[in-house]
Parts: structure tokens; sequence; C-alpha cells
């Protein structure tokens, strides 16, 4: 599947940006945004725009691995997203289970490292059951880390970090002095993974939607009208090329 994908890109893509190798973002978070207007664009239900944005998760998946970016995190269902019409939430928890069994394979074979970030609590069986399988097939990998954000909130993960730092020090482990950001960034989620070097969001709009609100601190973020079904190889070298042409200070004078 991701071989023909990549066979449709070489034939009708554009020509795309020439990129510096020496500056490719290490790690690259993506807003998925735009499934269902773009659905209601082409008059069509909700669902076919979720599942176009399968296909559009692996053009990004496959863009990332050429690039040579080494971290990908999708966020692909927040601790909102519960609040939609059932159908719809339902139809979203299959998507996992139908990408993975189509896709692992080549995953696998493509040295991709698939991995989790967000809270089973709540997710139907089967959806963890494929990830868990996912995860466990691909752990030895080395090549790109897939990070699906799913049934994640940065709210959530914050107030958790925190009730752990709270508790290790009513455990008299720690010292409320010896509370850092380096000590908070333990604590998440993301502890094992570098703070993402850019964020992208598709459909539009220009909020974060409680994602990885601590770890996008010093990202850069580029926001494109382009609904997700849309969002192929161009926008991905797009997005980095406005990367490579920012200065990153850090708060600081370069």
């Amino acid at each position: 599947m991701m071989k023909r994908a990549r066979s449709w890109w070489n034939k009708n893509g554009k020509e795309t940006p020439e990129l510096s190798k020496a500056n490719i973002p290490q790690h690259v978070a993506i807003i998925m945004d735009g499934n269902g207007r773009w659905a209601k664009q082409q008059g069509m239900p909700r669902i076919v725009g979720h599942q176009s944005g399968m296909k559009a998760l692996k053009r990004a998946t496959i863009a990332a691995d050429d690039l040579g970016i080494k971290y990908l995190t999708m966020y692909a269902f927040s601790t909102e997203n519960w609040t939609r019409p059932k159908d719809e939430v339902d139809f979203l928890m299959r998507l996992p289970v139908d990408f993975l069994a189509q896709e692992l394979d080549e995953l696998i074979e493509k040295n991709v490292c698939v991995r989790m970030m967000g809270y089973e609590e709540n997710l139907p069986d089967h959806t963890v059951k494929a990830l868990r399988e996912a995860i466990r097939k691909t752990k030895d990998n080395t090549g790109l880390i897939l990070n699906f954000a799913l049934n994640y909130g940065s709210r959530s993960e914050i107030t958790d970090a925190m009730k752990s730092i709270a508790h290790k020090i009513e455990l008299g482990e720690l010292q409320s002095s010896e509370i850092t950001s380096d000590l908070i960034g333990e604590h998440l989620l993301t502890n094992d993974l570098p703070d993402p070097d850019l964020l992208i969001r598709t459909s539009g709009e220009l909020r974060l939607s409680n994602f990885m609100l601590w770890q996008l601190a010093y990202s850069e973020m580029w926001f494109t009208d382009i609904y997700w079904p849309d969002f192929n190889r161009e926008h991905l070298f797009e997005a980095v090329a406005e990367y490579q042409r920012r200065t990153r200070r850090y708060g600081g004078l370069k």
C-alpha cells in the first residue's frame, strides 16, 4: 500500500522544494484536522473524510521517512473527542485497527517503530489489541518512530505528572526544591522523546487544542488551510522548507 502511494506521488506530485539535509527537524508533530469539513465540501458523510485522512497519514509517514525525520507524532484522537456522536467515535476507533492491518507488514519492512501516547482507559479492546500488537512487533525497529497520540490530552498529562511528583514528595522520595522543568518532563508521556521541533496543523485552525502544551514551548509552528485528507508529500516538504528559513532563538538573541 505504501509503495503504491509512493508511486502515485512520483507520478503526480508537484516539484518539491529543495531542502538542506543538515537542518531536518528531528521531531515533527501534526494535528490532523479537517476530515469532516473535507467530506462536507465533497458532499459526503464525515466518515469518508476520516477514511481519506487515513490515506493522508500514510503519505505523511512515507514523506517523513524519506526526509529523515526521526519522530512523527500524529494527533489521532483527543480526550475531548469522546463528545462527538457515538457512531463517529466508533468509526474513529476502528481506523487504527484498519490502518495497522493494512500497513503493519510494510512498516516493519521499513524499520518503523510504532508507539502510542495516551490513555488506554475507555479505548475499545480491538483498538488496544491492534496497537499493542503493532508496538510489540516493531519495538526493536530503529527507524522512524511513528507515535500515535490517541485518547490524549495535554492537560490530563500534565495533571498526572504533577500528581506523580506530589506523591513522591509525600513519600519523602523527593524535595520540592528538586522540582525542575527537566523533572516535570521526565513525568510526561513523552519522557523518552525529544520535544517537537515543528508542529503542523491543517484546516486553517490556529490553536493547539490541548496538544503537547508543555512540549511545544519552543517548537516552530506551521499552519495551512489544506484539509487533512488533501495533505501530501509537497505540503510536508513546504512545512520543512519554512522551518529551515527560520532562526530558533529559544528566548535568546542569535
